[in-house]
């Protein structure tokens, strides 16, 4: 008897080896790299923490241009990588030819749907969390100017840009939002000196808080925000610490949980195709609150923001998406 059970155990055990052997997840990061202290950097956490959790290595690759896109998708499927998480919405038009070429591989991509049956397709409803640090930002402003400054000129960062003027504009005081973006192509996102440069014009016309949804671009603007006396807000990932005291806060969109969350269901056999659409009710969103910042959010404001917080789940506060129609009411 004492025999079978180990036997059984030692089968079990094989066999939980033999499932981890077919996972060979891989990452594949967009322009501006894993470091940038945003949302590269943040699906970089999110495999670094399946990785500690779970033994199991992932491959991962880090495009120069767009120019790579197609071959380095190509060339994790063909290795036979499964789960592939992609980064952002620009890996798309690949995914589409990628996917149907490859139709028994696991793909997820970040940011943007890709209707294909092997394909996870993970946005996020940044709206929301950007209108929560929109309120905390016209809180804590003291000329009722605040500003955003976004990365790529396009529909998506537009969604950040529309929440975070109706979280402002909802604490009165006919608050006013400067918004501006530093480019047309994908260099908008790893250009932290005219990050920095578009900062400084804001907070010359008035702004005393910036914030910004332009990948490593925005280190740039939250050095501007710091070396002139102003509050930055940070995105993606906690970026509070980067200008510690001078950061108000960091809208979270919790890539790293996408990512984790991607690889571990494929791990245990559990991957999910469709839609997956992750906002406050979901922990998809959020706002940072650490050491970094404590001192610059009061008792009042972080009352306001928690119960605008808790309306927005309850459905009470809706507010818009600017991706399912472009114009931004507030």
């Amino acid at each position: 008897m004492k025999k079978t059970i180990l036997g059984l155990f030692a089968f079990s055990m094989m066999s939980a080896t033999a499932l981890a052997a077919d996972i060979k997840p891989a990452i594949i990061y967009d322009l501006g790299g894993k470091f940038d202290k945003s949302f590269n950097e943040a699906a970089f956490n999110g495999a670094e923490k399946f990785k500690a959790e779970s033994g199991i290595e992932y491959r991962e690759f880090e495009i120069a241009n767009d120019a790579q896109r197609e071959q380095a998708l190509r060339r994790f499927a063909s290795d036979g990588n499964s789960p592939i998480v992609m980064a952002g919405f620009n890996w798309a038009a690949s995914l589409e030819k990628i996917a149907a070429e490859y139709p028994d591989t696991k793909f997820a991509i970040i940011d943007m749907v890709v209707e294909k049956p092997n394909v996870k397709s993970i946005v996020f409803k940044e709206q929301e969390g950007s209108y929560l640090v929109g309120v905390l930002a016209g809180l804590a402003s003291k000329s009722k100017t605040v500003s955003f400054v976004g990365g790529m000129d396009i529909p998506l960062i537009h969604k950040f840009a529309c929440g975070y003027v109706g979280g402002a504009k909802s604490t009165g005081g006919d608050v006013k939002v400067l918004e501006a973006y530093t480019g047309t192509t994908p260099d908008a996102w790893n250009d932290p000196v005219k990050g920095g440069e578009i900062a400084k014009s804001q907070i010359d016309q008035g702004a005393d808080v910036v914030y910004h949804a332009a990948g490593g671009t925005g280190v740039g603007v939250l050095q501007a925000a710091a070396d002139a006396g102003k509050l930055g807000i940070g995105v993606d990932s906690n970026q509070n610490m980067l200008q510690p005291g001078k950061v108000l806060t960091s809208m979270l969109k919790r890539v790293d949980v996408a990512v984790y969350d991607a690889f571990t269901a494929a791990k245990s056999d559990k991957f999910e195709f469709g839609i997956s659409n992750l906002g406050l009710k979901e922990d998809g969103v959020g706002y940072a609150l650490d050491e970094h910042n404590k001192a610059l959010i009061t008792p009042e404001m972080l009352d306001a923001v928690e119960k605008v917080k808790a309306d927005i789940i309850a459905g009470k506060v809706q507010v818009h998406d600017y991706m399912t129609d472009e114009t931004c009411p507030y």
